[in-house]
């Protein structure tokens, strides 16, 4: 009875995200979303409260659970801290991901990069290869220059 008790209560958090972690390993991510929320918070210089105020995540209370790691945001309360923030929602939960923006200004690149795919392959790796010649281009003269950027 006790592991039919204990399937069911893991069905009922599953069903309400009460629990966003992988089994087995609860520390593994919980304790680096919520680093990693404080870190970005104070990199923006807000308090918990204003972020709390951009995220809709009701007051400092909230976000100070979160960054302390007593309660797991859920997904929605994710996804309104990355916009809040301006970060990626797979740089906030998952380890080794690389930090970006949520929104970038690409002046229609994204929309223009998933269309290669309509390209045959002969025209695909045409244009993979201008890409990296201007790439390439860019990156010997800053290095020409002296300019890390």
């Amino acid at each position: 009875m006790w592991q039919n008790d204990k399937a069911h209560v893991a069905c009922l958090e599953q069903e309400i995200g009460a629990e966003w972690v992988p089994h087995g390993h609860p520390e593994r991510h919980l304790m680096p979303l919520a680093d990693r929320i404080k870190q970005l918070r104070t990199e923006a210089g807000l308090s918990q409260a204003e972020l709390a105020e951009k995220a809709g995540a009701g007051d400092a209370r909230q976000i100070s659970r979160y960054e302390n790691g007593r309660i797991t945001p859920s997904l929605d309360a994710i996804t309104h801290i990355a916009q809040a923030l301006n970060i990626s929602i797979d740089y906030l939960v998952i380890d080794d991901i690389p930090r970006r923006p949520l929104h970038i200004d690409d002046h229609g690149l994204t929309e223009r990069l998933a269309a290669l795919s309509e390209l045959d392959q002969t025209d695909r790796d045409s244009m993979l290869s201008v890409l990296d010649a201007l790439i390439t281009r860019k990156r010997v003269r800053a290095l020409a220059s002296g300019d890390t950027n």
